[in-house]
């Protein structure tokens, strides 16, 4: 096929709930094995004969390449063709994945897990970009109802899958069940994934690509480390300097012709959301799968299947309300919906701090089906409602800065779970040795979850500032304001 001209993009209408499917599969596969491996850490380090701690490598390296790889995925979805490198990612994790159900050593899955984390990095930006580009605005409330519900369902799903494989196979087993699913995937990417052809001419900017791929590694190594108790010091280095690399990205990317990203889609002020109180809900909203199975065994001294049963609440409300969340959206709208999800998952996050060991479990389950129910509504209006002013020519720059912010906001909601508690527990046991706590092992939990309840109001308030018609043309289409058509054609 010939190479299309840049910005040439599929004709609208096209919508397809079999591809958006796919791609929201393939997603699961790629958000779930970024978490799955924390139950089996114990296993793997006993076959190894190498400390637990140890094991974690596996996991940072995955996530890390996934974040940095991004960037990069994007050029090559416009210079190859995006069906072309959907395949080629789904090959490539799923070999990938073989290759950790062998590994023999901890170097050798540390490898692996590097190769696997590359093939996630071109499936969640390119997959979205296949979906997205035949998909009409009428009909992006529906398409991106797909695809929200694997980063929703995977944090929450990962314990019990990982400790089921575990428990009744062995820790392998979390890698082979990749090989069967990414096979199916792979045939349906070849017959579903539309192809259309790349733009061969497009030039790679190599400078913006190294300044943003440090900026994002440096900050995910900082975030790492912020959990620590002896590495203060290398932690805030790592975020100064991502966040001095991402300025100086922005800053050449504004200056030459050819950028990595075409950073004008900051415009949309809808899209701006999506770095501003779209980072802070997601951010709050990763820590919580983080400290509630914490809480459960280290406060309440519940047992990991207790604690893990009574976390998968959570994906009840995210299942639960997902039939619901498209009409409210188009009922009410983008603002009222966001400032609802995100007030509602706050008071959710205060009430948690009530909990003790002696709440009833009815009501601790209804609480936490109440949360997930509040988060899938947000996680669906903030993936729909930043695209909702984006042109055709800036979705491949759109969708990668938002994988990438998705990335990073998981990754710090889980940093920034880990400093509250290490903050709080130092604070309860000066107050403990002062005679003013009673010993109480739950106390920093609900301290945490206090932190991040105000935290979330963060995210209220920036959705307060939305024009009151924010995303009009998806929520209700063809009811838009003039004012906003007129703004629209404009751009």
């Amino acid at each position: 096929m010939n190479a299309s001209p840049r910005g040439t993009v599929p004709a609208e209408g096209s919508w397809s709930p079999r591809l958006a499917l796919l791609v929201a599969a393939t997603f699961f596969m790629e958000f779930l094995d970024g978490t799955v491996l924390t139950t089996a850490i114990p296993s793997i380090a006993a076959d190894f004969s190498v400390p637990a701690a140890d094991v974690n490598i596996t996991m940072t390296a995955y996530l890390m390449t996934v974040a940095m790889g991004i960037p990069l995925s994007s050029w090559l979805a416009e210079r190859l063709g995006a069906r072309r490198v959907f395949c080629l990612a789904i090959a490539v994790f799923t070999a990938a994945s073989l290759l950790c159900a062998l590994s023999q050593d901890l170097t050798m899955l540390t490898l692996s897990r590097i190769l696997q984390g590359a093939g996630g990095a071109m499936m969640v930006p390119v997959g979205t970009l296949v979906v997205l580009r035949g998909t009409p605005k009428k009909d992006l409330l529906r398409a991106t109802a797909f695809l929200v519900w694997p980063g929703l369902l995977a944090p929450v799903l990962a314990p019990l899958v990982g400790g089921a494989l575990t428990s009744y196979l062995s820790w392998h087993w979390i890698f082979l069940v990749n090989l069967p699913l990414g096979a199916a995937a792979f045939i349906a990417a070849l017959r579903l994934v539309p192809a259309v052809g790349g733009d061969r001419t497009r030039r790679l900017d190599w400078l913006g690509l190294a300044l943003t791929t440090l900026g994002v590694g440096s900050l995910l190594v900082g975030l790492e480390l912020t959990g620590g108790r002896d590495a203060a010091l290398a932690a805030a280095a790592g975020i100064v300097a991502g966040v001095v690399f991402l300025a100086a990205a922005v800053a050449w990317m504004r200056r030459t012709s050819t950028p990595l990203f075409n950073l004008s889609v900051f415009g949309a002020r809808t899209f701006r959301a999506t770095a501003t109180g779209g980072f802070v809900y997601r951010l709050t909203i990763s820590a919580v799968p983080f400290l509630l199975p914490l809480m459960f065994q280290a406060g309440f001294g519940w047992d990991p299947l207790r604690a893990g049963a009574m976390v998968s609440a959570v994906f009840v409300g995210n299942i639960g309300i997902k039939p619901a969340t498209t009409p409210l959206i188009r009922r009410f709208g983008f603002k009222p919906v966001l400032v609802f999800a995100s007030l509602a998952s706050a008071a959710t996050f205060a009430l948690c701090a009530l909990l003790d060991a002696g709440t009833p479990e009815a009501l601790i389950f209804v609480l936490l089906v109440a949360s997930g129910a509040f988060r899938s509504i947000g996680f669906s209006a903030y993936a729909s409602v930043q695209y909702a002013d984006v042109v055709p020519d800036q979705l491949p720059s759109a969708n990668a800065v938002s994988a990438t912010l998705v990335q990073l906001a998981t990754a710090a909601g889980i940093a920034v779970g880990a400093l509250l508690l290490r903050l709080f527990d130092a604070g309860s046991q000066v107050l403990g040795s002062a005679g003013a706590a009673a010993g109480d092992p739950a106390a920093p939990y609900r301290a945490a979850f206090v932190a991040i309840a105000v935290l979330m109001l963060l995210s209220t308030l920036d959705s307060l500032a939305l024009p009151r018609h924010a995303g009009a043309e998806v929520s209700r289409p063809g009811q838009a304001p003039a004012a906003e058509r007129r703004r629209r054609r404009r751009a």
